[in-house]
C-alpha cells in the first residue's frame, strides 16, 4: 500500500473520474488525445454522464473559454492562460493536461532564473566530459519529453522568464522541432503534442513576449468570477477539499463565513460595496479567489487547534487581515477604514468588527 500524498496529481485525485469519461466517449478524439474535446469540457467544467456518473467541475466560469481553450489544443497553436493573480489558471492548466494527456507533470516553472536548458535540454556532465556528447548524457526537458511522447507541456509564469529564454520556444512551437546539434540530430514532436502556458497580466512589461512568440500562442483570459454566488461556490468547493485533504479536525466553512470572506474580498477589489451606496479605497494587494481560499483554509486550522472546532470570525480576521495588509503603511489605513466606514455599520457583522479591531491594533 502506498503512502498518501499530500496534493496527488490531478490524473491521481480524479481517476475515477477520467475512466467513467473515457469508458463513455464515443465522440471523435484528436491524435493521441485520452478523452474527446467535448469530454475534456465536461471534465472541467463538471456534468453527469448517461450512467448517472457525476463529474465534479473543477473550473467555475463561462463555458466558451473552456471550449476555445480546448479547441485551440486540438489545433497546432499552443494556448496561454492569461488573468490576475488566483483566477485558476494553473488549476486549470493541470486538469487540460490531465484529461487530454493523462499526464500533469511534464511541467517547467518559470522564473527570473529559468534557463534555456530547462526548456530545451541539458547535459549530464559527468558523462559528457567522459564520453562526450551522447544520448545516454542528454537530460531531456519536461517539453522535449512531451514532443516525444505527444502529450501536453505546460509552462507556469511566461513572462517571468528572461525574453532570450522565452524565444527558445519559437522553433518548438512553430516548426514542431527541437534541433540537437550537438549529436547532429532532431526531435520532432509527435502527434499530440501542444503546451499550455500561463502568465499573469499584472506582470505586463516584465519581460513582454515578442511578437513572434505571441503569435504561436492562442490567448484565452481567465476572468475573476462574474458574481458573489460564483465566487463563494468556487471558495466552498475548494476549502472543503482542502479540508479533506489536510485532515483538519473542523467543522466545514459555514456557508456565512464564507460569505463575508468573499465579500470583503470583492468590496475591496471593486472600490465600492456590494450595494454600490459606498466607495471604498483599494489596497495594493490583488486579494482573488485563491488568497480567499487559502484564508479560510487557515481559519479551519485555527478552529480546529486553537478553538471549538468551528470556524468563527475570530478565525478569520487574522487572514483577511494578512491578505489585505501588504503595504503596513497605506494598506493599513485603508483596513482601518474599511472596519470603521463599512463593517462597523453593517448589520450582524459586530463579531468580525471586533476581531479585525483585535488584530488591526
Amino acid at each position: 500500500m502506498t503512502s498518501p500524498v499530500l496534493r496527488p496529481h490531478a490524473e491521481q485525485e480524479y481517476a475515477g473520474e477520467l475512466a467513467a469519461l473515457a469508458a463513455a466517449d464515443d465522440r471523435a478524439k484528436p491524435p493521441s488525445w485520452r478523452l474527446s474535446p467535448w469530454a475534456v469540457v465536461t471534465y472541467l467544467l463538471g456534468g453527469t454522464l448517461d450512467d448517472g456518473t457525476e463529474i465534479s467541475p473543477k473550473y467555475v466560469g463561462p463555458r466558451r473559454l473552456i471550449e476555445v481553450a480546448v479547441a485551440t489544443l486540438a489545433t497546432d497553436r499552443a494556448l496561454l492562460l492569461l488573468g490576475v493573480p488566483g483566477t485558476a489558471k494553473t488549476w486549470v492548466s493541470e486538469h487540460l493536461a490531465a484529461a487530454i494527456s493523462g499526464d500533469s507533470t511534464l511541467l517547467v516553472q518559470g522564473t527570473a532564473g529559468t534557463a534555456e536548458e530547462q526548456i530545451r535540454y541539458g547535459w549530464n556532465y559527468a558523462r559528457l566530459i567522459a564520453e562526450g556528447p551522447s544520448d545516454q548524457a542528454l537530460v531531456e526537458s519536461p517539453i522535449l519529453r512531451a514532443m516525444r511522447d505527444g502529450k501536453v507541456a505546460r509552462l507556469e509564469e511566461l513572462t517571468r522568464i528572461p525574453a532570450e529564454v522565452q524565444d527558445s520556444l519559437i522553433t518548438i512551437l512553430s516548426e514542431k522541432t527541437l534541433p540537437i546539434p550537438e549529436l547532429g540530430t532532431e526531435v520532432q514532436a509527435r502527434p499530440g503534442f501542444t503546451m499550455v502556458a500561463t502568465a499573469n497580466n499584472r506582470d505586463k512589461g516584465v519581460n513582454e513576449l515578442s511578437s513572434a512568440l505571441r503569435r504561436r500562442f492562442n490567448t484565452v483570459v481567465l476572468p475573476l468570477p462574474d458574481t458573489a454566488e460564483a465566487e463563494v461556490d468556487i471558495v466552498r468547493r475548494r476549502v472543503g477539499q482542502l479540508g479533506a485533504a489536510l485532515s483538519l479536525p473542523a467543522e466545514a466553512a459555514d456557508l456565512a463565513e464564507i460569505r463575508r470572506v468573499v465579500t470583503v474580498f470583492r468590496e475591496l477589489r471593486a472600490g465600492r460595496t456590494e450595494d454600490g451606496r459606498t466607495a471604498v479605497k483599494t489596497p495594493s494587494g490583488t486579494l482573488s479567489t485563491a488568497e480567499a481560499i487559502s484564508v479560510l483554509t487557515g481559519g479551519l486550522a485555527l478552529a480546529a487547534h486553537f478553538g471549538d472546532g468551528v470556524l468563527r470570525a475570530q478565525d478569520v480576521a487574522a487572514g483577511i487581515h494578512g491578505a489585505v495588509v501588504k503595504d503596513p503603511v497605506a494598506d493599513s489605513a485603508i483596513w482601518t477604514e474599511y472596519l470603521e466606514t463599512v463593517v462597523r455599520e453593517r448589520e450582524g457583522w459586530a463579531d468580525f468588527y471586533r476581531a479585525g479591531q483585535e488584530i488591526a491594533g
